[in-house]
């Protein structure tokens, strides 16, 4: 008897799958369509012509944020041009032989620098050679919490003091208050896996967020400090009533920001994936496949890349996933159904 329920059970998932699946990937974009870390329409001229080592349209794009106090999207360019000159840096050297003293070739150098010096088995002594690159990136333009947002990185890798750090970010906030990557980067130092707890990292998490501006990026510090903790499996096997209801605190407010972007935009696209996942941990299935629908071509490497070498094909899985378990959720019938007569043939 057991069997057979267990039977019955399966075959009632499957028809259900079947049933609803096509209905639930009417707002999914196809996986062949799916682009992992897309630029957006500015950013992209700027790789384009920097793979063809021309520094021009970089310069124009960090000069144009700069000069705007674009902070936000500054850091984020500025990442994505540091990942492809890590591979492809002819350009840059070209930029830094015409400009040496350029705010942003600086900026770009000194950046480069750092993640170089993380991917070394000596990081720590590595870092500290660098450091003059991220003071002249300061010095250059002194209105900047960009390079203020290294020298956070630059402190966390050198084992920096929480007196040190703190000073740091002192610097930082009175620069940009609000400044989503600083604040980032003072997550990763609090974390369980640097220097702080996961009661520290919510802690700085929640306060940040509830001082952020309306729709601001730093409403999502709740949901990285869950994703860590999630990412932690020790930890995560060990939560408390109360650090579960944080981490779906975290996920409502994440929601509740990603409800303030479109359908699509590629800016809050990393925040949405990170969501999903979050999401996806908890078993809120519907609310993670809501996500994958809001988040349409752009996936990103973060947070799949952190559980997966094949980041797109992490996002993926997950989506099916989604989609399976909410259509496996769903009754056969629907109201309609149930309110048909018996005895009628549709």
């Amino acid at each position: 008897m057991v069997c057979t329920m267990a039977f019955l059970r399966a075959l009632l998932s499957t028809a259900r799958m079947v049933r609803h699946s096509p209905p639930l990937s009417s707002g999914l974009s196809a996986d062949d369509a799916v682009l992992l870390d897309a630029p957006d329409e500015r950013l992209s001229p700027a790789l384009v012509a920097a793979a063809l080592g021309d520094f021009e349209p970089a310069a124009g794009l960090l000069a144009t944020t700069r000069e705007d106090a674009e902070w936000e999207n500054r850091d984020r360019y500025l990442t994505r041009l540091v990942a492809f000159a890590r591979s492809r840096d002819g350009w840059l050297d070209d930029w830094l032989a015409a400009a040496p003293r350029d705010p942003d070739a600086l900026l770009v150098k000194a950046e480069l620098a750092v993640r170089r010096a993380w991917d070394s088995p000596a990081r720590a002594e590595r870092l500290r050679e660098v450091a003059p690159l991220i003071t002249a990136a300061a010095d250059a333009d002194p209105r900047d919490p960009v390079p203020w947002r290294l020298a956070l990185d630059h402190a966390r890798g050198t084992h920096a003091t929480h007196t040190a750090f703190g000073t740091l970010w002192e610097q930082a906030v009175r620069r940009s208050p609000h400044h989503y990557g600083c604040h980032v980067a003072a997550l990763r130092y609090l974390s369980a896996a640097w220097y702080g707890s996961h009661r520290e990292c919510f802690d700085f998490a929640e306060r940040a967020a509830e001082d952020a501006l309306p729709d601001s990026l730093v409403q999502a510090l709740p949901v990285r400090a869950a994703f860590a903790l999630l990412l932690d499996g020790q930890a995560a096997g060990r939560t408390t009533s109360v650090l579960e209801e944080r981490i779906d605190a975290a996920a409502d407010l994440a929601i509740k920001l990603s409800a303030a972007y479109r359908p699509g935009d590629p800016w809050p696209a990393e925040i949405r994936n990170l969501t999903a996942y979050v999401l996806l941990a908890r078993g809120r299935w519907a609310e993670a496949l809501d996500q994958f629908t809001m988040i349409g071509l752009y996936a990103t490497s973060f947070p799949w890349s952190s559980v997966s070498e094949d980041a797109l094909g992490r996002f993926l899985d997950a989506r099916d996933g989604a989609r399976l378990q909410v259509a496996s959720l769903t009754p056969l019938r629907d109201r309609a159904d149930r309110r048909r007569p018996r005895g009628h043939y549709a």
